[in-house]
């Protein structure tokens, strides 16, 4: 049996929430960039222009910073994994680091929503 087999379950567990999480909003960004493609090919087959200029200019702004953070949100939580899985594994007694980690991987998820809101308002 593996050595704390259940503390390292949670924390892969976890992990692998965070992981789901970042690769949705990966995608969600990949279709707020992609957007103006739709829109393009709707006008298409009704007739309507596309959107041009400032308009096709913030999606890709807001498409690729969407895509950026969620590459952030992996990266953290690898960190915060393999940081968890070494502190399981440690026979020393440690104090628990706090939420620091959690904190910031929430606050960019709010920063997000923040900015999703502020971009559709403008549509």
């Amino acid at each position: 049996m593996i050595r704390n087999f259940r503390d390292h379950a949670a924390n892969e567990r976890t992990f692998l929430a965070w992981i789901r999480t970042s690769i949705a909003v990966m995608a969600f960004g990949f279709l707020i960039e992609r957007f103006d493609l739709m829109l393009s090919a709707a006008g298409l087959a009704t007739d309507a222009a596309a959107p041009r200029g400032p308009a096709r200019q913030l999606a890709n702004i807001v498409g690729l910073s969407t895509i950026a953070m969620a590459t952030l949100l992996f990266v953290l939580a690898t960190i915060r994994f393999l940081r968890s899985a070494a502190m399981i594994d440690s026979e020393e007694e440690r104090q628990i680091p706090g939420s620091r980690m959690d904190i910031v991987l929430g606050g960019l998820l709010s920063v997000m929503g923040i900015a999703l809101v502020l971009y559709l308002s403008h549509l």
